[in-house]
């Protein structure tokens, strides 16, 4: 029987060394430790510098979107990227704190996950909540990507027609709908 391979986007970001390593380094060899048997690479964004927020609180970020081909499930992808996290020295300690490296799983072949309902909920929740709760499941898609510059700005790069399944937006139009400022900070390295 074949395999079965579903593609996924990842976006990738950081702004604190990994041993002696810049954040383009650690993201550059993450890249590369990403890919098994199980996931293969099929496009790499360049790589963005992203000013910390809020401004003056640490260093730039370094962000980019990889997609990959995958015979794992959505949640067996995910222990895969917190993996290669910690082959970097991620510390889980302050929910969107500064971080060696991040990897976060933006969209596992359309799926919508838990389910509407799960989804929904966390789209919408505000954003005090957000900075204080973490969810006990995978979110599918992200729930902030139509938000953050900083990732929609590198998958631009390697997917602009990818198409949000709940919000029923390419890529390309929900950069389009983020302010002009917001965008233009991301810049590529």
């Amino acid at each position: 029987m074949a395999e079965i391979h579903k593609t996924a986007l990842i976006a990738l970001g950081g702004n604190l060394p990994a041993d002696a390593d810049a954040p383009q380094i650690t993201l550059a060899k993450a890249v590369r430790a990403l890919q098994s048997q199980e996931v293969s690479l099929r496009s790499v964004s360049r790589f963005f510098q992203t000013p910390c927020f809020p401004a003056g609180a640490g260093p730039d970020y370094v962000n980019a979107a990889v997609a990959v081909d995958t015979t794992l499930s959505a949640g067996g992808l995910l222990e895969r990227l917190h993996q290669v996290e910690e082959q970097f020295a991620r510390v889980r300690e302050q929910r969107w704190g500064m971080r060696t490296l991040d990897l976060d799983l933006v969209d596992f072949d359309g799926a919508v996950l838990p389910d509407a309902a799960g989804y929904a909920r966390w789209q919408g929740l505000p954003l005090e909540s957000q900075m204080q709760e973490a969810p006990g499941q995978l979110i599918l898609p992200h729930p902030r990507i139509q938000d953050r510059a900083f990732v929609l700005v590198p998958l631009a790069d390697i997917a602009p027609r990818w198409r949000h399944p709940v919000l029923q937006k390419t890529v390309s139009e929900m950069l389009a709908e983020l302010p002009d400022q917001e965008v233009a900070e991301v810049t590529p390295l």
